[in-house]
């Protein structure tokens, strides 16, 4: 007679080498059940071990300098790999003309004394602005409540020396352009030197990371925690656009935030991109939210909208 016919392939939950007995199927008593089926028969699926996975050895015959990781490296290292594995990170990302944006800059440097005003300067204050408007998007995710932050510390990150730290310009949205560049310019230099305060550079309640100094179109950035969002900048570079149905040329900054979805929601996250964006591409607003002393021109802002 002809041989019976093979079993049922088992499920894949059961096929799965790191589910085993971790998969709620299990916990109910049906992967048992598969378990001696297959396992009961002649031709049953012979299960592979797991191997351990350990880390990459170092090829012996490699030529290499080891770089002993100081404290500083061990910190990033930790916080950033606890940020990657505990924060449920996603991404939105908006090109920003900033055409505008050069042009009030070079009207500012024109009057500002004291200080030059840069791009990052600009990107600071619409920030805190964009926060203000959506206040949701300045918080951070704990167990037992989400906190959203009265006040907005921003943290702008600063390569040192063997890493990079994130010095904070405080209370941000109550600061105007130019005491932000002051502020920000003593804060990277003493950053560099090693002579911040701890309080410097500790907290925060959102970040900037802008790597478009150096070339770089758009990147994702990881969420320093406990903060619920951080911003990417890239680089401000020419690029062909259609404008009233035809081709032109703009200045296009690539800007992508990452939020930590336990606390700010695409909803919240596209709200705030949509109010930084506007910001930096409309020269009439922004110039006229340059100072702390914006809330009246805001209110009128919008009146003239509606109406």
């Amino acid at each position: 007679p002809p041989p019976p016919p093979p079993p049922p392939p088992p499920p894949l939950f059961f096929l799965h080498p790191h589910v085993g007995n971790r998969d709620p199927l299990w916990s109910r008593g049906l992967g048992d059940v598969y378990k001696r089926h297959v396992l009961s028969q002649d031709n049953a699926l012979k299960l592979t071990p797991v191997s351990t996975v350990t880390s990459p050895s170092i090829e012996p015959s490699a030529q290499y300098d080891a770089i002993p990781n100081n404290s500083m490296r061990k910190v990033i290292a930790s916080r950033l790999t606890e940020s990657k594995q505990v924060a449920p990170h996603f991404y939105m990302t908006v090109d920003c003309n900033v055409d505008a944006l050069k042009q009030v800059r070079m009207e500012l440097n024109e009057k500002v004394e004291g200080t030059k005003i840069s791009i990052n300067d600009l990107i600071i204050r619409a920030s805190a602005i964009a926060l203000k408007q959506v206040p949701e998007a300045n918080a951070s995710w704990t167990e037992e409540a989400t906190l959203v932050y009265k006040t907005i510390d921003i943290s702008v990150a600063v390569a040192i020396e063997g890493g990079l730290i994130t010095p904070i310009i405080r209370d941000a949205g109550a600061k105007g352009v130019k005491e932000i560049s002051v502020k920000m310019k003593d804060l990277a230099n003493r950053a560099r030197e090693g002579k911040l305060m701890p309080e410097e550079y500790q907290g925060g309640t959102f970040s900037i990371s802008n790597l478009g100094m150096y070339g770089v179109k758009e990147f994702s950035a990881v969420i320093n925690p406990p903060q619920g969002a951080i911003l990417a900048i890239g680089a401000a570079e020419e690029r062909p656009i259609i404008k009233d149905g035809a081709v032109a040329a703009a200045t296009l900054m690539t800007c992508t935030l990452s939020v930590d979805h336990r606390v700010v929601d695409g909803a919240v996250g596209a709200r705030f991109l949509s109010a930084f964006k506007r910001l930096i591409e409309d020269k009439i607003i922004f110039k006229s939210l340059l100072s702390v002393n914006f809330n009246f021109l805001l209110i009128i802002f919008y009146l003239l909208k509606i109406l």
